[in-house]
């Protein structure tokens, strides 16, 4: 057995934690026809071969135009119920024992479809997945940093009254909306004690960074990949240990890289940052976190010991309290001493 089927058998059951996931992201195709058929949403694709020709993008703005029209299927509670669903149903396939799922409610909210509606779905699936399947979960309300944030602070009231949201983050388009637009409402959330993420320095600059940890005060940045044009920036993500969510897929299929082979995460890696590796929006970009896991740990050439931390990393940045970190990493150790290595 080579090293790369090796790995490939490690990483599928190897107990993992994904910190970066978009539930709508998890919208395949054949869920997108069926949702729009049932909701009688009319949509500009005719089949399912046209409809993943359109699951294809040039970069950030290009793939946010079909994911929000993607979103229009969603109206029912049932609706966020099944996709929530699908998604926990891969993670118990895949071996993911904890995710960290975001949510937009202010797309849903435009659509007419109501905030009791959205997160009475996702956490019902949620909430299934931990009696079934033993897989902890956690909420957190995104954003959309091209929105108006005029109305977040109440939006984010309403989340708290509605259902178990355990943090706040900052998604969709980067470029020209930094950070600073949202410091009421993640002021606010601190306040709360509630968790506090965001993206930046995907296509926007690592001043975007900055802002994101002295404005809004966060605790992980997502994706954050071009952190290593600023040494500065590297010096004191260091320190403080802020942990970075990266998307490799994503990062390919939205053009922050030309390839997987080209992708900056071994060199985050050496540089000793607190680097995570998810899927992102994986219905869109090819490959939930298994994929992503091992793809981009081959193309760069890294071994199993990088494995193994991104998951300690992930496991370390959680949300989690720390006796379930502690038994997390229990769980990890006990499958790497019983996995079989071939010499």
């Amino acid at each position: 057995m080579n090293d790369q089927k090796q790995l490939a058998n490690f990483v599928q059951h190897m107990p993992k934690v994904e910190l970066h996931l978009h539930i709508e992201g998890t919208l395949e195709p054949e869920m997108l026809l069926t949702f729009a058929q049932r909701n009688d949403i009319a949509l500009p694709y005719k089949d399912i071969e046209s409809t993943r020709a359109a699951y294809q993008f040039n970069d950030l703005q290009s793939f946010l135009d079909v994911y929000y029209l993607g979103t229009l299927v969603l109206r029912e509670e049932r609706d966020f119920y099944e996709l929530a669903q699908a998604y926990l149903q891969r993670c118990k396939r895949l071996g993911i024992m904890h995710t960290e799922i975001f949510f937009d409610p202010q797309t849903h909210l435009s659509h007419g479809v109501a905030l009791e509606v959205v997160i009475g779905g996702i956490h019902s699936a949620l909430k299934e997945a931990e009696c079934e399947w033993g897989i902890s979960s956690a909420m957190i309300l995104c954003f959309e940093r091209d929105r108006d944030a005029e109305s977040t602070v109440s939006l984010l009231h309403e989340a708290l009254r509605i259902g178990d949201i355990v943090g706040i983050g900052l998604d969709s388009a980067e470029l020209g909306n930094p950070p600073r637009k949202f410091q009421e409402v993640f002021q606010r959330a601190k306040t709360l004690g509630l968790h506090r993420v965001a993206h930046a320095g995907e296509e926007g600059p690592p001043e975007y960074i900055w802002e994101a940890l002295d404005v809004l005060d966060v605790e992980r940045i997502d994706h954050g990949v071009r952190c290593l044009e600023d040494p500065r920036l590297v010096q004191r993500l260091l320190r403080e240990r802020i942990p970075l969510t990266v998307c490799p897929f994503s990062n390919v299929e939205l053009k922050v890289f030309p390839n997987l082979k080209s992708h900056n995460m071994g060199n985050l890696l050496d540089a000793g940052l607190q680097v995570t590796i998810n899927s992102d929006d994986p219905a869109y970009f090819g490959g939930y976190l298994n994929e992503n896991i091992i793809s981009t740990v081959n193309c760069l050439e890294r071994d199993f010991n990088d494995v193994v931390l991104l998951q300690k990393n992930a496991i370390e940045a959680s949300f989690c309290s720390r006796d379930e970190k502690i038994g997390m990493l229990a769980r990890l150790e006990r499958y790497i001493a019983s996995f079989k290595f071939v010499i």
